[in-house]
């Protein structure tokens, strides 16, 4: 039997490597595609009988996709709509994660770090590029706060972004553990 500890280690399945990088796949790897199937089943099953009187699993996809989309309006407004496909996204990857992770001895894919910060790379990449896709470069404006006399430009901008860079992606990833 094993350990209490040894749940968490990431075990090869299948060993692949090219040109001595490792692309085995593993046992976390194997939990997210079960997860993404899980999150995926049970939506599919929910919306596939679609009816005015909604069923167990209609019914709970529903309060999950208005509990996203009303999180999402009041926390970033009508204008944040437009992420709701990702919101959503990792919404249901992180719960369902975390449910398989509730049973003895599964393996818990966002108890890795690695996962956590991916996911949160992927939302702060996503924020930065709309911003300066939106913005432009007035994006970067958020270097440089008003009221700081533009001599101090060369110290504090760089401090800023090193701030905004490693606090959002260590911020994110820590957080949705």
């Amino acid at each position: 039997m094993a350990g209490p500890v040894e749940q968490f280690e990431v075990k090869p399945i299948i060993e692949f490597a090219v040109a001595g990088v490792d692309l085995s796949f593993t046992n976390s790897s194997a939990y997210m595609v079960l997860t993404v199937a899980i999150a995926f089943g049970f939506l599919y099953l929910a919306t596939s009988s679609r009816g005015l009187v909604p069923g167990r699993f209609q019914s709970s996809a529903e309060l999950a996709y208005e509990f996203v989309a009303r999180t999402l309006r009041d926390n970033a407004g009508d204008q944040g709509m437009r992420f709701f496909p990702l919101v959503f996204s990792l919404f249901m990857f992180i719960l369902v994660a975390n449910m398989i992770g509730m049973f003895p001895y599964a393996f818990t894919v966002t108890s890795q770090i690695v996962v956590t910060f991916g996911l949160a790379a992927l939302v702060f990449l996503t924020v930065t590029l709309y911003g300066l896709f939106k913005h432009g470069f007035v994006f970067l404006r958020l270097s440089m706060p008003d009221g700081v006399p533009g001599v101090l430009a060369p110290i504090i901008i760089p401090i800023e972004v090193i701030s905004y860079i490693s606090h959002r992606s260590a911020t994110l990833s820590v957080s949705s553990r």
